[in-house]
């Protein structure tokens, strides 16, 4: 790659821009993230959310049936024979005479003491949010891998995007660099040979050096150039208020 000194040294020097390590963390991480969230969701579907529907269920059971067949025992006198068949089961017994309580059985197990009920239709929407979610790592791992070994490069004329379209400087009429400052984007009208009209990105946060190939591009540019005019500019232009 062409040294930023020597390109400037020598304005026909190439200029070429290879893809920056920023550009490729950036995707890298959002890449990994999305899957990281792709597999918490399927983690949720699967076994996550089917177990806090059982449990919730468990607990219905608790509190409809087991508590109420506590009850009935109490007022039948068979207090007795209801708690040695519980304690068979392995379920709460209360004490003293009191009803077994689902708080108390749940820290015991550890459950979640207000589980919630999902619907078919929620654990279903875990599937299809952990499917996208993974679709779309692979989608941004394949765009970083379509990106390796992308050049923006600039000759003494004309530059390549990196898609490897030639624009000749003298075709560009209009400029944009009211992004340039807070994101590094610059766009470039230019009419093609069949008097098409197209417009090209220059990208400095994705292509480093980018900057020395929209310098090259403004030294030979005589169009429209559209630029975000800076609010001490915008006061020093205004007339000042007269004394009262």
């Amino acid at each position: 790659m062409e040294s930023p000194s020597s390109s400037l040294a020598d304005p026909a020097a190439p200029i070429i821009c290879r893809v920056t390590p920023w550009y490729y963390r950036r995707m890298g991480m959002l890449a990994g993230l999305m899957l990281v969230f792709g597999l918490v969701f399927l983690y949720d579907g699967v076994w996550g959310y089917p177990k806090s529907v059982a449990l919730a269920q468990k607990k219905e059971w608790f509190t409809t049936e087991f508590l109420p067949s506590f009850d009935k025992a109490k007022q039948e006198g068979r207090l007795d024979q209801w708690i040695a068949d519980a304690k068979a089961k392995g379920l709460p017994t209360g004490s003293e005479g009191e009803p077994p309580r689902w708080v108390s059985h749940a820290a015991q197990n550890g459950w979640d003491e207000d589980p919630k009920l999902y619907s078919d239709r929620e654990i279903a929407e875990q599937f299809w949010f952990g499917y996208g979610c993974i679709a779309g790592a692979l989608i941004t791992g394949f765009v970083l891998l379509l990106n390796r070994g992308k050049l923006l490069r600039a000759e003494a004329d004309h530059w390549i995007t990196p898609e490897g379209v030639k624009i000749p400087f003298a075709d560009v009429f209009r400029i944009d660099k009211r992004k340039w400052e807070h994101k590094g984007l610059a766009y470039a009208w230019y009419r093609t040979a069949a008097g098409a009209e197209k417009r090209a990105v220059i990208d400095d946060l994705k292509y480093a050096g980018a900057d020395q190939v929209l310098a090259r591009l403004l030294s030979r540019f005589s169009g429209e150039l559209i630029e975000k005019i800076s609010a001490s500019s915008s006061d020093a232009d205004a007339p000042a208020d007269s004394a009262s």
